[in-house]
């Protein structure tokens, strides 16, 4: 059996984007790791960083983000498309620019895979999710929050990313312009791992997260929509506390931590914040144990 880790990203040193934890965590169980780097600012050093990792397991495909054909986030797509299709495992592990898997994990992601290697009818599995907030000790995990997603697909040519990369889909008659389009594509059929997928994108000195979210904007609308001012995390307190280990790649960049997150009591007005998901929040959280609601999962949990 064969694992082959992927990846794409674009200016994601300037952005402070994990990229170089992201692939060390994953090196360790991975035969291959593909990334696709788009060119990016002349400050920024992305490709500096994962050349640093010096393992012969790194294959780096230099892009160009075509963000004329490619609207709306679908360029994440594409781009993911890009790597994928230079990987040569049985098995491909998923990790966006701020994804991180902990050591802990690993022997349960390849046992998993071995398990189902032969069973054509798993397309997938999902991993868990931790989503950091702010800083590494408190996370997000209401209604707004996808608790799963799907991080390791089967090397098949009908997989392929979709929409804004969020998730993968089986596409009976692929085309380029069909990443935003559900028509011609069904959900793949997946299994769960026990593991988790730790999600820093949310965690960023403010006037890194106020960038990352004008370059986000520009990919998915095409606006000219620059915010200047540096992003507020809001009030910390009332969320939950991470009480367990972050991954071992993590712990330089954990003591670096130089922002208060804390500083200012507004935030930036979110999905999370409507007065519609926190009443669904709470009936998930005290009447239903945790169990999501009014959700479209992009995968069909087999048994």
């Amino acid at each position: 059996m064969k694992i082959s880790g992927f990846s794409m990203c674009r200016n994601a040193d300037i952005l402070y984007y994990p990229i170089k934890e992201s692939i060390l965590s994953a090196l360790p169980i991975v035969d291959e790791f593909v990334i696709a780097i788009g060119a990016s600012d002349a400050s920024d050093k992305t490709l500096e960083l994962v050349r640093s990792i010096d393992s012969p397991k790194i294959k780096i495909v230099e892009t160009i983000w075509d963000l004329e054909t490619y609207k709306h986030g679908s360029v994440h797509a594409q781009q993911t498309d890009v790597a994928m299709k230079h990987c040569s495992g049985d098995w491909l592990l998923y990790l966006q620019a701020d994804e991180v898997i902990h050591e802990q994990d690993h022997a349960e992601i390849v046992a998993k895979c071995e398990a189902e290697l032969t069973n054509k009818k798993v397309e997938g599995f999902v991993l868990n999710y931790y989503h950091f907030w702010g800083d590494y000790h408190h996370i997000r995990d209401s209604h707004s929050w996808y608790s799963k997603e799907v991080r390791i697909v089967r090397n098949h040519p009908n997989i392929h990313s979709w929409k804004s990369a969020q998730s993968f889909r089986y596409y009976e008659d692929f085309s380029l312009e069909k990443y935003l389009d559900r028509a011609g594509t069904r959900k793949l059929n997946v299994k769960q791992i026990d593991g988790h997928v730790y999600h820093y994108g949310w965690v960023r000195p403010p006037e890194k997260m106020t960038a990352k979210t004008n370059a986000l904007d520009e990919i998915h609308s095409h606006a000219e929509k620059r915010v200047s001012k540096p992003f507020q995390y809001g009030n910390l307190s009332g969320l939950p506390k991470f009480n367990g280990t972050h991954p071992s790649v993590m712990e330089e960049r954990i003591k670096d931590l130089g922002w208060d997150p804390m500083d200012g009591q507004s935030v930036e007005f979110m999905r999370h914040d409507k007065a519609k998901a926190k009443i669904i929040s709470w009936v998930e959280k005290r009447v239903l144990g945790g169990r999501k609601i009014f959700t479209d999962r992009n995968y069909k949990m087999l048994r």
